[in-house]
């Protein structure tokens, strides 16, 4: 989807925050697009001071912005970012207090899409790590449903209407949302690992029955272990060994409502070291003891 917002292929707002918009946790300071063509200078001097920058000296900001580039080229570098190139589908995530700069290649342009804002809900985010100073450059790709989100926002702001803040506070998540969830998973289409994770959860599933060891298994797919390791907890939210218990604990529930097997008889079948220490572990994790779970379990199914 390409947006052409009015002649110049330029369109943006800066926005009037009030104590009420703050409260809310998320607030809106400016969104914009420009479509710089080749040969043009950049940036666009129309900006206000505190957004208008020189390329070559770069900026400092007071509040987070992410810029989604979808056409041409160009350069970003920062405190924590050595020069790297951009292309279309990549997305840029600025945060306040850090020096940075970026700017389209002569020869090609590019179109851009920002957002600027700030709030304590963001800012929890990047204490918790959702966003990174240290991963600036999101991979994204060519997204339509992104780039609406983008234009809904402009639209949203010109409008100007009563609540507007919340409502482009209620954009910017989704948005966020939506670009970590498709970063997070084209960095394991770009690197193939989504097939070997997805092998390994495979040959867990076939052998609840059994052990699995988490390094061998890397071995057996021909990737180091500290590779498998980090990839397979990104992936999955678990690392390998907790994964592979998970499976165990669910089969286990599996057959304590749908079998009549003796706790000892399932635990044996799980391949457990003992029955003490499968109905501790058991225990430990749902609440229940498996005679417990047993019980609860065949009332939930018979509506009891």
């Amino acid at each position: 989807m390409a947006k052409d917002f009015n002649g110049s292929g330029v369109d943006f707002k800066y926005l009037i925050v009030n104590e009420m918009d703050q409260k809310f946790g998320l607030s809106v300071n400016t969104v914009g697009f420009q479509s710089i063509k080749p040969n043009s200078p950049y940036p666009l001097k129309d900006h206000p001071s505190g957004y208008f920058f020189n390329a070559s000296k770069g900026r400092v900001l007071r509040e987070y912005q992410l810029v989604y580039i979808t056409k041409g080229r160009g350069l970003f570098s920062s405190d924590s970012t050595p020069e790297t190139q951009l292309c279309k589908g990549r997305l840029l995530v600025l945060f306040p207090g850090q020096w940075h700069t970026y700017h389209p290649l002569q020869q090609t342009g590019w179109n851009e899409y920002y957002i600027g804002f700030e709030g304590p809900i963001i800012d929890n985010l990047v204490e918790n790590s959702f966003l990174s100073v240290d991963s600036q450059i999101l991979e994204v790709g060519l997204n339509e449903e992104l780039v609406s989100l983008f234009v809904r926002a402009i639209e949203v702001a010109e409008s100007d209407k009563v609540s507007s803040q919340q409502h482009l506070s209620g954009i910017v998540m989704h948005a966020l949302g939506m670009i970590l969830s498709i970063s997070k998973n084209k960095v394991f289409e770009l690197s193939d690992a989504d097939q070997k994770i997805e092998q390994a959860k495979i040959i867990m599933s076939e052998n609840v029955f059994s052990d699995v060891d988490p390094e061998e298994l890397a071995m057996r797919l021909n990737i180091s272990y500290s590779w498998f390791r980090k990839m397979f907890k990104d992936y999955t939210g678990y690392a390998p060994a907790k994964y592979f218990q998970e499976l165990k604990l669910r089969k286990a529930k599996q057959l304590l409502v749908g079998t009549s097997q003796s706790v000892k008889e399932i635990s044996f079948l799980l391949n457990y070291t003992s029955t003490e220490h499968f109905s501790s572990l058991f225990k430990k994790r749902t609440g229940f003891t498996p005679l417990e779970y047993r019980t609860y379990g065949r009332e939930t199914e018979s509506g009891l």
